[in-house]
């Protein structure tokens, strides 16, 4: 549960700053006071004034939106604007945005409260104040006008940033009345009332987004293109086995290589090579001698860890578990008992852009250029690495190449390019991690293994179902206090009987879930999706096989388990009847269908699938339902969808990452593939939304992807696939 903080905001230490914001994945653990004023630093946007901290109103009536979390791709920049847009009756052709920093944040008090953009938060969590900005600052300039005009402000009416007094037949402009809105006290955020999403102009409508310009022309600067005077670049390897040191290295075999400045020992575990371009930086480091202290870890491989992780689905000790009834009694009575056993790998976020940071440290600042998912996180990196005060340093936050979790809570790359900077004062750092590097040192999805048992009666009804997960803790890798009294219950994530999150859709008579950790030396971290992922592949597909050993057909036996979970079922049935469950399919052709919650959302997917003579499964459609509650921009949403179906299909078909001597071992995309476009199947997305909560997008149906296509190859072959990647799986 989030510790609220207000009046205490502005009294918030460095060292409980740095702690809470290097909290695992999303965000700092606090809440915070919102003001919609002034604050205790007006600034304004270029030439605009600012009516209070999410807008500001240039004299051409341009009102640039300030946006606190970071874009990677997903479009919440949009999104954030339509929602404050929305609420502003602003005319949405003349709405920019301006990223907020860490520093500007921190310095006026969190006013944009905080800034992690993980866990398909990005829009849910601050929808509501920042809606209640937007609202506020138009009832400023509308009490600016009815001020200029005396007139009661009751009398007004706005329209496209135009604010019109029908009587006097009188109008004017945002940008005219807003030097004088500024200095108004801005309205009580309880006495504002939002609109009824029914009635959005703005908001819930596909509008185009505002980012795709500069993307689109080659102008967009990502945080590894940035060029800033007097810049060196630098390489970087770590110890290839996780837990392992550097024990030396000849300076002397790369003297006098062309550009090479230093090479500069990174804590107790990396090597770094300085020059005057990351080229010329790589090429000196690939040509450095350097000797490991590979530690205890240097004998672990994949079977290693896959024996550790088999264990634990036998062992008597739990760390977490959800018992309602009697399971074991019930399968054990059961006239016909199902069981399976599943396992999923390690994976890589593979992001497009390598992790990079560039830092310039001076005596009186440290100024870092980050792509971030968790821009108060890195503030919090640059301050405790360089040991200079919050309020003298600053993170300028860039659009993301890619994050899916893994620039968020960890900030490894930024404590690294901290230190090598420490070395050159004054000169700003370039640290570009090679792709190899990338791959060789991530925060890894965590790797599990699942036994699964059901019971069924003599009408093949659903008695009884065990699961046991045998898996790695994200929580001990990152955040220690998230596990309590010994128990991690993250780890079951969408198995939840809690409402609101990650709820299990199914209801069971007699029903016993539990975690055994088996934590290996690999770091993890969150992941698309994370938990709900390999938690959906053993439910989803172990109801697969319940539903064939009990004779029935996949949908009508998930239907039948679903009457107290009418939004789970709301989203199957929109699914298949999207896809034509039951109806003819071409020959060779099979359907696969999943359904499961994250993130707050709730989704279902069915797959068509043909598995060729020789093995070879190819994906042609897919289809996706969604209901998110609110849809905020149905085309980013769809967008999403498809996305989340690219990485899971590369999931699914590819992703493996293997440990031999204690170190990853597929280090490019030669041997980690990823979809190409000539593989991705027709997707289809079905929103569904009920108006009445706010769910994420950009997770929730990665996790239906996989069981969904392994479902329909189920179908198609007549033989379940328990493990993944299926590039392993003889399937004929």
């Amino acid at each position: 549960m989030k510790k609220t903080i207000r009046s205490q905001a502005g009294k918030l230490s460095r060292r409980r700053f740095i702690v809470a914001s290097a909290a695992a994945g999303g965000g700092l653990a606090l809440g915070f006071h919102l003001p919609f004023g002034i604050g205790s630093t007006a600034a304004a946007a270029d030439d605009g004034t600012e009516i209070n901290v999410w807008v500001a109103i240039k004299p051409d009536d341009t009102c640039v939106v300030r946006i606190a979390r970071s874009e990677m791709g997903q479009g919440t920049l949009t999104g954030l604007a339509q929602l404050v847009a929305e609420e502003l009756e602003c005319d949405w052709k003349k709405v920019t945005t301006e990223q907020v920093t860490p520093g500007t944040n921190l310095a006026r008090k969190r006013a944009w409260g905080e800034m992690g953009t993980g866990g398909s938060r990005g829009i849910r969590a601050s929808q509501e104040y920042v809606r209640q900005g937007g609202a506020a600052a138009r009832m400023m300039l509308l009490q600016a006008a009815a001020d200029e005009w005396k007139v009661p402000v009751s009398e007004l009416a706005v329209s496209d940033g135009i604010i019109t007094h029908a009587a006097s037949k009188r109008s004017t402009s945002y940008g005219k009345v807003a030097a004088a809105a500024a200095k108004i006290s801005p309205p009580d955020p309880k006495s504002i009332k939002l609109k009824d999403p029914k009635d959005w102009k703005i908001a819930g409508k596909p509008l185009k987004r505002l980012d795709t310009g500069d993307k689109l022309n080659g102008s967009k600067v990502f945080a590894i293109d940035v060029k800033l005077p007097g810049m060196l670049c630098a390489a970087i390897k770590d110890c290839p086995v996780f837990g392992g040191k550097v024990r030396g290295y000849d300076e002397s075999k790369i003297a006098g290589m062309s550009g090479v400045r230093r090479v500069v020992k990174v804590n107790d575990t990396g090597v770094a090579v300085v020059a005057d371009t990351w080229w010329r930086a790589k090429t000196a480091l690939e040509a450095l001698p350097i000797v490991w202290d590979e530690g205890s870890n240097g004998s672990v491989s994949s079977a290693t860890i896959a024996e550790h992780l088999k264990e634990g689905l036998t062992a008597t000790a739990m760390n977490g578990e959800r018992r309602h009834g009697d399971a074991l009694k019930a399968i054990e009575a059961a006239a016909k008992k199902v069981e399976a056993d599943y396992g999923t790998p390690f994976l890589a976020h593979a992001t497009m852009e390598t992790m990079n940071a560039t830092v310039r440290l001076s005596a009186d600042k440290a100024e870092a250029w980050v792509p971030t998912q968790n821009g108060e996180a890195s503030l919090a990196a640059l301050s405790g690495a360089s040991g200079m005060p919050l309020a003298k340093c600053e993170v300028y936050r860039m659009d993301l190449g890619g994050g899916f979790g893994r620039r968020g809570g960890t900030q490894d790359y930024v404590h690294q390019a901290v230190a090598i900077a420490k070395e050159f004062p004054d000169v700003p750092i370039k640290l570009i991690w090679s792709r190899e590097e990338d791959q060789a040192h991530d925060f890894y999805r965590p790797i599990s293994q699942c036994r699964l048992s059901a019971g069924l009666d003599a009408d093949g009804n659903l008695t009884g179902l065990h699961v046991r997960i045998s898996g790695q803790s994200i929580n001990a890798t990152l955040n220690p206090a998230g596990i309590v009294g010994g128990k991690d219950l993250r780890q079951l994530q969408g198995y939840y009987e809690a409402p609101g999150d990650a709820q299990l859709g199914y209801t069971v008579p007699n029903l016993l879930i539990e975690y055994a950790m088996r934590n290996t030396h690999v770091p993890v971290g969150p992941w698309r999706g994370v938990n709900t992922n390999q938690n959906a592949v053993y439910m989803e597909c172990f109801m697969d096989e319940v539903a064939r050993a009990a004779g029935k057909d996949p949908l009508e036996f998930r239907r039948a388990l679903m009457s107290k979970h009418p939004k789970h079922l709301g989203v199957l049935n929109a699914a298949a009847e999207k896809a034509g469950w039951g109806k003819p399919l071409p020959s060779g052709i099979h359907r696969g269908i999943a359904q499961f919650m994250g993130y707050g959302s709730y989704s279902a997917a069915v797959a068509e699938v043909s598995v060729s003579d020789r093995g070879q499964p190819k994906v042609h459609r897919m289809v996706l339902a969604l209901d998110c509650g609110h849809a905020v921009n149905p085309d980013q949403i769809a967008a999403q969808v498809e996305g989340s179906v690219a990485y899971g299909l590369t999931a699914t078909l590819y992703g493996e990452c293997k440990v031999n001597d204690g170190r990853m071992v597929d280090l490019n995309f030669d041997t980690y593939q990823i979809m190409r476009l000539v593989e991705m199947p027709k997707i289809e997305t079905v929103l569904v939304p009920t108006h009445d909560f706010w769910g994420g997008v950009g997770e929730p149906t990665i996790s239906v992807v996989a069981p969904a296509v392994l479902n329909a190859i189920h179908a198609a072959t007549g033989k379940p696939v328990r493990n993944l990647p299926l590039k392993n799986v003889k399937l004929v």
